[in-house]
């Protein structure tokens, strides 16, 4: 058999893998067809579905987790470097040195580190590089030394049920080891919210601890839920050597360390416990959710950081804040790696969201009194107009309330009534009356439950406890949640499904944060995607390049003072509020927008959806109808489409035309007058296409084509499947006609049987 009759498949097993193995590179450091990326999810209105993930052929370790090169491989069809740029871009996202492509006939080298004169050379297939050379070469763009070699290759922490670092993962930690290695002692770690930091750390601290770099380690978190399932879940392997700080005792017969920031500062009696601890007892300190304190000069967890100042410190965060007066790269240094919501999403780690933004006339227009007119509780009202940067913090408007929970409400009762819901409000009364007004819109589960519906917020003692509970994806309530501030960080909201904006939030930091309590996916909870609903134009903030940007410090950092307008204060309910009802409040518009990775948040019809996407993989007419023509498997392409976020069964729905998928698609992206399914078979009966048959076949070709008309394609797909075909000519009308094994002998065979069903369908296309 000549090379170039055999799959991509039959050459990797005789050529290139064969080659890497002549080379020195053992079975154990070669992975083949590696899945990296878990597929994008595509949201359209309540439905999802999954895009393809990436996979690279090859990727080759030095040692488990340390990968050195990717491998894209192809048939002999193919030129020795036609796959390079695929290698590239996996190379890139993966932070791998070495990129190569071969057909079976040699390989194309691309160096990535700039240490070679050559950047791309071809190779023979006796002359793949040895996994001593490459290292030597990576060892070098590194300048790992003999002494921090050590630290490089020890090994992450094997789980025996399986659960390896995602690449992300793994390239973080890396990150981390290696800028440690070369005597970095502030590191700064940017992960989106839900993308595992707190396992991060745990192999950070695991390789350093196991290398005998770092002997002891102190580990900060701002929740104890957090701090609880960490030594339960990601820390359990440290088992022993491993302790909480509790009731502020210390016991320093121990290695790892985990401690609230709470637990080590507070009142003024307690705030230096950690000094009883000798400055240098701490190795290395990793503080989690660093934006929320670390960050300012002069807070307390500043001084813990201070205190300790010789030790190797970590901030992890997903928002780090940059202000005049706060900042995180000033204290931590640039980042060593970013992995935000955008990629989360677009490798299908994190789940997209929708955004629901809902315009009230009374906030579009303000609201101004009446002269002389008094609130429900007398007090005359101060005559101006009224906005949303009032509402609810100096002005509260009985109705509008009443009509957020009853929009709340109705999008729940018209998805899933259970879904875990946040609903973030101005203050904390604001919080009771939004828990109020929801309460009787939901009075059937709230008589069932009086849970079901809970103001969680600072102030109150025993609906804090019910945080834990709320979060948790195996108990059912609370299910809504009020709230102001609370839940808007640290709270590891797995299964909420719907976010309510009704507050003012100007803080790019807060907003980063609220969203990402909606960002995780649990597909074994149904969790696939997450709704925005907007009352306060606060998603105007996704179009702000800070959003999704790489952080940058302010350049006046350190020159204003922090005042009571530029910091956050904790929450003070003695303003002057007025309260009024009676006021007409209606909804203007209503406006739905989707997640697009290239234009981020975009409002467009499903048929405008449809186009722009179609129109991203075949930009003219021709290349479909090519692709279409030329695909035995029509299905295949609509599932394709689907992986696109193409959704052809709604479009079908929003049309309502019995239109071929072919045909909905070219009226769609291409402008083409449709043909129904209909028309199409009708315009193939008018040929004298079936008189070259005889009777019973030209009975089976007719009703074949009567099911295209009726059900799609479909049915055709059925009638050529290896594996359905039979059972397929069991159904009527052909169960009327003769027995299956008759019509196939009648067809003279099963090959010529489905060669005139392939006839049938490419004269269905072929008619105009």
């Amino acid at each position: 058999m000549s090379k170039k009759d055999l799959t991509e498949k039959e050459i990797c097993n005789q050529y290139i893998t064969p080659a890497i193995k002549d080379s020195g590179w053992d079975i154990r450091q070669i992975k083949e067809e590696v899945a990296f990326t878990a597929g994008r999810i595509y949201v359209k209105d309540e439905r999802t579905a999954r895009g393809q993930g990436k996979r690279a052929d090859y990727i080759l370790y030095y040692k488990t987790d340390l990968p050195l090169a990717v491998i894209e491989a192809k048939d002999n069809n193919h030129s020795i470097g036609s796959g390079i740029q695929q290698a590239l871009n996996y190379a890139e996202t993966l932070d791998i040195p070495f990129a190569y492509s071969s057909n079976g006939d040699a390989f194309l080298e691309h160096d990535r580190t700039g240490t070679n004169n050559t950047v791309e050379r071809e190779i023979s297939l006796d002359k793949f590089p040895s996994p001593e050379e490459l290292w030597a070469r990576y060892s070098k763009w590194k300048n790992i030394s003999e002494d921090n070699e050590k630290i490089i290759k020890q090994d992450y922490y094997y789980d025996p049920n399986g659960k390896a670092p995602r690449y992300y993962q793994q390239i973080a930690v890396n990150r981390a080891i290696d800028a440690i290695a070369k005597g970095q002692n502030r590191i700064l770690l940017v992960m989106a919210t839900g993308t595992g930091k707190t396992y991060s750390a745990f192999q950070i601290i695991w390789r350093l601890w196991k290398a005998g770099v770092k002997k002891r380690i102190l580990f900060l978190v701002d929740r104890n839920l957090l701090a609880d399932q960490t030594i339960t879940n990601d820390f359990k392997p440290f088992g022993d050597k491993m302790t909480k700080i509790t009731n502020r005792q210390i016991d320093k017969s121990f290695e790892i360390y985990l401690s609230l920031y709470q637990a080590v500062t507070g009142t003024e009696d307690w705030k230096n416990i950690y000094k009883q601890f000798s400055p240098s007892f701490f190795d290395l300190i990793i503080v989690d959710e660093c934006h929320r304190g670390s960050a300012a000069e002069d807070s307390e967890w500043r001084d813990i950081l201070e205190y300790f100042s010789n030790a190797t410190q970590i901030g992890m965060t997903a928002t780090p804040k940059e202000t005049k007066y706060v900042s995180n790269i000033h204290y931590f240094g640039e980042p060593v790696y970013i992995y935000s919501l955008k990629q989360g999403i677009e490798d299908g780690f994190l789940a997209p969201y929708k955004v629901k933004r809902i315009f009230i006339d009374k906030d579009l227009e303000g609201w101004r009194p009446s002269e002389g007119m008094l609130d429900k509780y007398g007090k005359e009202i101060e005559d101006r107009i009224y906005n949303t940067l009032d509402y609810d913090k100096t002005l509260v408007i009985d109705e509008r309330t009443q009509l957020v929970a009853n929009k709340v409400s109705e999008h729940l009762k018209s998805t899933d009534r259970f879904a875990k819901t946040i609903v973030f409000c101005e203050d904390i009364e604001h919080a009771g009356r939004m828990r109020q007004a929801l309460i009787n819109e939901n009075a059937d589960l709230v008589v069932q439950n009086y849970k079901y519906i809970m103001r969680i917020t600072g102030d109150d003692r025993f609906a804090k406890l019910e945080v834990d509970n709320f979060i948790d994806p195996e108990k059912t309530y609370p299910v809504i949640a009020t709230t102001s501030k609370l839940l808007s960080t640290g709270a590891d909201c797995q299964t909420c499904k719907l976010i309510v904006l009704d507050k003012n939030i100007n803080s790019m930091t807060e907003f980063k944060q609220i969203i990402g309590r909606g960002s995780r996916v649990r597909e074994d909870f149904g969790k696939m995607f997450f709704t925005i609903m907007d009352f306060r134009n606060a998603t105007r903030l996704f179009y702000d390049p800070e959003f999704d940007g790489d952080p940058e410090p302010d350049e006046d950092f350190g020159d204003v003072e922090p005042t009571d307008d530029n910091v956050e204060k904790p929450e003070r309910e003695k303003r002057q509020k007025y309260y009024v009802d009676g006021v007409p409040v209606e909804i203007v518009f209503e406006q739905v927008q989707y997640y697009d990775k290239d234009k981020g948040l975009v409002t467009a019809s499903l048929k405008d959806f449809t186009r722009q996407n179609i129109l991203k993989i075949f930009p003219s007419i021709d290349e479909f109808i090519t692709k279409w023509n030329q695909t035995e498997s029509k299905s295949a392409i609509i599932s394709e489409l689907l992986e696109h976020g193409i959704f052809i069964q709604e479009l079908q729905e929003e049309i309502s035309m019995d239109l071929d998928p072919f045909d909905l698609i070219c009226h769609i992206a291409f402008n083409k007058p449709p043909l129904t399914r209909k028309e199409r078979a009708n315009n193939v009966k008018k040929r004298d296409y079936f008189t070259k048959y005889g009777d019973v076949i030209q009975k089976v070709l007719y009703s074949l084509l009567e099911k295209y008309a009726d059900e799609g394609i479909i049915r055709l797909e059925e009638a050529m499947d290896n594996d359905k075909f039979i059972d397929f000519l069991r159904i009527t009308p052909f169960s009327d006609i003769a027995l299956p094994i008759e019509i196939i002998k009648t067809f003279g065979g099963k090959q010529n049987y489905l060669k005139a069903i392939r006839e049938l369908e490419k004269l269905i296309y072929q008619v105009a």
